[in-house]
């Protein structure tokens, strides 16, 4: 208590009494005022305490609200970057080219191509953006969220200490309070008594006992008053005590914890912005290498090139029609009709070519549209409705060429598939006949067989559009036997309709071939003369003889049914076209599938007839 002495002030004593001992202490006690303004001071500190916190309190409240606005940026930004990326996939997607169209085809031109790359880049650009967007989302997004639930529950750690630290303060205070009530109480009550006393010590008429028993009284209160000077006392060391320790040591200690947890909170959310920077920056080079891949193809773009797949796919191979004839009418009984004349399409059909013409051109561009639909309408063909005819002699000559080798090539792809699958069911068959236990090796055969036949149909189908398509390219003259034996089936269903396109394309003035009129006249002969040119010529020679391994039913012209186990003549051999040429006798030979005969070639007696008994012998 030695830094409360200079605030205490002594009360005056009479001269004219005489103090006792005890009364002589008592005349030392401080002024009750003088201690409550001495102990007041610790209050205002206690609420200026209690302000910072509240400061403190909103403050960090504050900075987890910036750190929550800027999660719901960046996942909003996530958002946009996934709706930006699926718009881009729906627009590339929109404008693809869809399979096994007419725009699939378009895109072989070096500007559609580019357009196309355009498109390819363009979902690659967008699955970039859905790279931000995940990244964002781990690694800002999902990160920032667990780090606030962190850093919510280390805030409430570190304000319920500096609470419950400004509670024990203040607690303490109202120990002191109480405790200084009490010595204020008890110095008044012995102030009191002490005058009481000295009253009754200076009245002459009190008796001695009175004064005695005021005397006790005065020095019985100023014993309480001592007790409790020294409870305020010990009391008043203890807070000074614990309020040395309250403002020095703990505040700080929280307010050091407040502080390090907010300086990490500032840390963490710029270093969540510079990872907002280095996302986007890591998938820049992936855009840029999009963007130059778009920018190569656009440099690819050769319009020459285009211009002349252009006239490859549109080119007819017509020749320039001819000089028109000139037609003498001041002479009606010599007049005469030039062959290339436009009145030659309109003439009622009497009026006869002129041989003479030196024309060879064809009058392309100026066919009537009623003779081509006459002719289409007369070739009765078995297609669907808006298709033209099977060989697609409607076509002008470069672009059946093309027509009939895409043709080619579809058949035999689907030949191969079918000696895919065969291949594979016959390697099944020998995997059952080696292990019976895995399956009956004769549930095979049935589609085997199936599989033949069909490879066997293929076959005939390739070879009458091989046939034609020599036909187009000046391989084979027309109307060959082995273009009439490729093409049987398609004649044996319409006869009429190919003779009739046959004739338009040979003898019409509006045909597709630019032979002399000589050859024109020649193949306006009758089939059946036509015919007889090849049947007159000498028989071939036999080359040797083969047995049929299967019995085959030749339904097509040109083919010839065998039997199983029978003996026939060679007369040509497979030439890579899977069909041999074989003779029964003098009057019955054609076409069998290779694959169904065993050849025997005799290459000393090509033109001697062996019995075939012996041979089978």
């Amino acid at each position: 208590m030695g830094e409360w002495k200079g605030t205490l002030r002594k009360q005056p004593v009479k001269p004219q009494h005489r103090l006792s001992v005890n009364q002589a202490e008592m005349v030392s006690l401080p002024h009750p005022y003088v201690l409550h303004a001495a102990v007041s001071a610790p209050c205002l500190c206690c609420r200026k305490g209690k302000d910072q916190f509240d400061n403190l309190e909103k403050h960090t409240q504050w900075g987890i609200d910036v750190l929550e606005k800027y999660i719901k940026f960046v996942k909003e930004r996530t958002e946009i970057e996934l709706s930006y990326a699926k718009q881009l996939r729906n627009l590339s997607k929109k404008y693809q080219p869809k399979k096994n169209s007419k725009e699939e085809e378009e895109y072989r031109y070096t500007s559609t191509r580019a357009f196309l790359a355009t498109l390819n880049e363009m979902n690659d650009y967008a699955g970039q953006h859905e790279v931000i967007s995940e990244n964002m989302t781990s690694l800002i997004t999902g990160e920032l969220t667990r780090y606030v639930q962190e850093l919510k529950q280390e805030r409430k750690s570190h304000f319920h200490d500096g609470r419950k630290a400004q509670q024990h303060i203040e607690t303490c205070w109202k120990q002191l309070e109480a405790s200084k009530r009490r010595f204020e109480r008890d110095c008044k009550e012995a102030d009191r008594a002490q005058q009481y006393f000295e009253k009754m010590d200076a009245d002459i008429n009190v008796t001695k006992a009175d004064v005695e028993k005021a005397r006790q009284q005065a020095q019985l209160r100023h014993q309480m008053a001592e007790d409790s000077k020294a409870e305020y006392s010990s009391t008043l060391q203890k807070f000074n005590s614990e309020q040395h320790e309250h403002y020095y040591t703990h505040i700080p200690n929280i307010f050091q914890k407040i502080q390090e947890m907010e300086e990490r909170r500032i840390v963490r959310i710029g270093e969540s912005m510079k990872t907002f920077a280095e996302v986007d920056r890591q998938v820049i080079p992936i855009i840029g290498k999009c963007l130059d891949e778009i920018t190569k193809a656009a440099e690819a773009v050769d319009h020459k090139n285009d211009s002349q797949m252009v006239i490859e796919a549109f080119k007819s191979g017509f020749e320039p029609p001819g000089d028109i004839d000139f037609e003498d009418f001041t002479q009606p009984m010599k007049r005469t009709v030039s062959e290339s004349s436009l009145s030659n399409s309109r003439g009622d059909g009497k009026s006869e070519p002129k041989f003479g013409s030196k024309s060879k051109g064809k009058l392309w561009p100026f066919i009537k549209k009623n003779k081509i639909i006459e002719t289409l309408l007369g070739t009765k063909l078995s297609l669907k409705l808006g298709a033209g005819p099977e060989d697609f002699s409607n076509l002008p000559p470069e672009q059946r060429r093309k027509k009939l080798q895409q043709k080619v090539d579809e058949l035999n792809r689907d030949i191969q598939k079918e000696m895919d699958q065969r291949d594979a069911l016959t390697k099944m068959k020998d995997v059952y006949i080696k292990n019976p236990q895995m399956g009956d090796a004769a549930s095979v055969d049935h589609r085997l067989a199936e599989l033949g036949q069909n490879i066997e149909k293929l076959r005939l189908e390739v070879q009458k559009f091989e046939g034609w398509l020599a036909e187009v390219e000046g391989r084979l003259p027309a109307r060959t036997e082995q273009s009439r034996r490729q093409s049987g089936v398609y004649e044996a269903q319409n006869p009429s309709g190919v003779n009739s396109c046959a004739q338009d394309r040979e003898s019409s003035p509006d045909g597709s071939y630019t032979e002399e009129q000589s050859q024109e006249t020649e193949m306006k002969v009758p089939a059946t003369d036509f015919d007889d040119e090849f049947d007159d010529e000498e028989p071939l020679p036999t080359i040797g003889t083969c047995k049929a391994l299967y019995t085959f039913e030749g339904q097509n012209e040109g083919t010839i049914s065998v039997a199983e186990g029978e003996m026939l003549y060679v007369i040509e051999e497979d030439k890579g076209d899977g069909w041999t040429r074989i003779r029964r006798n003098e009057d019955e030979e054609g076409y069998v599938p290779t694959s169904y005969v065993e050849v025997y070639l005799d290459k000393n007696a090509k033109d001697v007839h062996k019995p075939l008994q012996k041979i089978s012998e």
